[in-house]
């Protein structure tokens, strides 16, 4: 996905920032995709709210881009993912379920960086099915799918087939197993052509992000996952040390108090969806619903 520039200088690695500045000017920055962009600019309006001087450069990249930008306080603070981030900083990490991936991140941040409190908002790989399958099955989790597994046409990118937390995980976990015959790779990451394929019933489960506002669109399932086969994806904060303060902390965590997964999916339906919002107006209207507008006691 990719999002439109804004704001600052669109190459943040051109020249180091200035880690020895004040905390209370700020460069907000992201990745390049939308929801990324929104969050991003979430923070910025809290923090503005708050009395911080803030300046924005978005559209970044990969994280391979953003977080050394980060450690060189060429940006002060972007959004990120628990498990990925986790991923980034150390490649052999194992970790899956929410606690064990903040606990094994805090210690893979080093001095440099640092995260505030993680949103509830998670978006993560999902087995998702249709409002009839998970009626027809009485399906609530992944574990329920398994013993309808010959029936299951799987949809999924074509990695999905090997990867670790795609299809051997599922087995693994869940007893679910996907004859190479029934699994459907779909190109798009989870996007329109793999909920066309689930919601015409070309397939009868797939691999959707679980902020993808066509989960709410088209009233699909997401299947619980308790025994954490997908690693928790949990929104983060992560900013340079040297930036960090009591009240930067105190308005970050205050906005991941509030980020849901479904508030997040409202959000990415605004800006993604019919409407086509701006991210940096969903972000303000969103900050202003949600009374963070004001400063943060």
């Amino acid at each position: 996905m990719v999002a439109s520039a804004c704001g600052g200088d669109s190459d943040p690695l051109g020249a180091s920032g200035d880690c020895g500045g004040g905390t209370d000017q700020l460069t907000v920055g992201s990745a390049n995709f939308p929801e990324s962009e929104t969050v991003a600019n979430v923070y910025a309006e809290a923090l503005r709210a708050n009395g911080f001087v803030i300046d924005t450069k978005l559209n970044i990249g990969s994280r391979e881009a953003y977080v050394p930008a980060v450690r060189q306080c060429a940006i002060d603070l972007v959004p990120d993912y628990t498990g990925n981030l986790l991923q980034y900083l150390n490649k052999d990490a194992t970790a899956t379920a929410a606690v064990d991936v903040n606990s094994a991140l805090i210690t893979e941040l080093g001095t440099e960086l640092g995260i505030g409190k993680p949103a509830p908002a998670e978006d993560s790989d999902a087995v998702v099915v249709t409002a009839a399958t998970a009626q027809r099955w009485n399906l609530r989790s992944i574990a329920d799918l398994a013993a309808h597994s010959a029936e299951v046409k799987f949809a999924a990118p074509a990695e999905f087939a090997e990867r670790p937390g795609g299809l051997p995980g599922l087995k693994k976990f869940y007893n679910l197993d996907i004859a190479p015959a029934n699994f459907v790779p779909i190109a798009d990451g989870g996007g329109p052509a793999t909920v066309r394929a689930l919601v015409e019933g070309q397939v009868t489960a797939a691999d959707i992000f679980t902020t993808s506002p066509a989960i709410v669109a088209n009233n699909l399932v997401v299947l619980a996952d308790p025994l954490h086969n997908f690693a928790a994806q949990n929104v983060v904060p992560l900013f340079n040390t040297a930036k960090k303060s009591d009240k930067m902390i105190a308005v970050l965590n205050a906005v991941s108090t509030k980020l849901t997964t479904a508030e997040l999916i409202s959000l990415n339906t605004a800006v993604s969806g019919d409407a086509k919002t701006e991210p940096a107006a969903a972000a303000k209207a969103w900050i202003v619903a949600q009374g963070l507008d004001k400063p943060v006691a």
